[in-house]
C-alpha cells in the first residue's frame, strides 16, 4: 500500500461571518478486513477511523469512519469564518499512524 496523501481546499482569506467551503480528500485503499489474499489469508483491517478538522483549536468537524467507508474518503462541509487563524486537519488510521495538514485563514 502507498502511503497516504491527504490534501485540502480552503480559501486563504474570507469576510468576517462569511460561510466558506472546505474540502478534504485523503489518497487510501481502505482495506476493511473482510476480503482474503490468494492463499485465503484475511488481509488486515486498515482504514482511517476518525477525521477531525479544528479551527484554532476548536473542533468544528469531526467524523469516526467504518468498514463502509470507500476509499480515498472524501468529505465537503462549510465553515463560518469568525477570526483569522489555523485549520488543522488530521485523520487517524488504525494502527496509530496520523497524517495531518494545517492552513491559515485570514478573515477580514
Amino acid at each position: 500500500m502507498t502511503t497516504p496523501t491527504p490534501r485540502v481546499i480552503v480559501p486563504s482569506a474570507a469576510a468576517k461571518g462569511e460561510f466558506f467551503q472546505v474540502k478534504t480528500i485523503i489518497s487510501h485503499g481502505m482495506e476493511t478486513g473482510l476480503r482474503h489474499d490468494d492463499q485465503g489469508n484475511v488481509i488486515p483491517r486498515k482504514i482511517i477511523n476518525k477525521f477531525v478538522c479544528r479551527y484554532n483549536d476548536s473542533v468544528v468537524f469531526s467524523v469516526d469512519l467504518h468498514e463502509a467507508i470507500s476509499a480515498n474518503p472524501f468529505f465537503e462541509f462549510s465553515l463560518l469564518a469568525t477570526e483569522s487563524g489555523r485549520l488543522d486537519f488530521v485523520w487517524e488510521e488504525d494502527g496509530g499512524d496520523v497524517y495531518a495538514l494545517s492552513h491559515q485563514l485570514a478573515v477580514g
